[in-house]
């Protein structure tokens, strides 16, 4: 029998055709990833953003595989790049953005690959969408699960800026 890991991605886009991107996404990972489950769309502010870009649609998706993460990264990637994903600069406006958030309890820092995604945690645009369709879904790092670590953030107040 195999190993299977259960596996939260981040989904996004905010260049050219919004949605066809994401549903693009959606067909490859339904392909690569058994029981994918996908969240809604929510439009977002781009954050971290090098200069005024348009505005984000982000949605989550969680499945299971039985390819080990290095390979689900490279899977991410070269479904972004047949997209036409260019990565000119951080923080650039892309067609298809996809994280690897979280592979099942798998907690790995390597110099191409952080499990889980370590910005994550201070994320609206990837905790809303994946607590819709995986509230219970625990970060190994802390213990949280999506839904708590949701709440925390929505209930700290927010960044003062100078």
């Amino acid at each position: 029998m195999s190993n299977t890991s259960r596996v939260a991605i981040a989904l996004g886009s905010n260049l050219g055709d919004r949605e066809a991107h994401l549903a693009f996404a959606v067909r490859r990972l339904s392909a690569a990833f058994t029981g994918l489950h996908v969240s809604s769309s929510y439009e977002t502010v781009p954050v971290g953003a090098s200069g005024p870009q348009p505005l984000f649609l982000n949605a989550a998706a969680v499945g299971e595989t039985t390819m080990t993460a290095a390979q689900t990264l490279e899977y991410l990637l070269n479904t972004e790049q047949q997209r036409g994903r260019e990565r000119s600069r951080p923080g650039a406006a892309r067609t298809l953005d996809l994280d690897l958030v979280l592979f099942g309890d798998a907690v790995i820092g390597e110099p191409s690959l952080t499990v889980p995604h370590p910005r994550f945690r201070d994320r609206l645009f990837v905790l809303e969408p994946l607590a819709e369709i995986a509230p219970d879904l625990r970060d190994p790092v802390t213990g949280a699960t999506v839904h708590q670590l949701l709440a925390r953030l929505q209930a700290a107040p927010p960044p003062r800026h100078r």
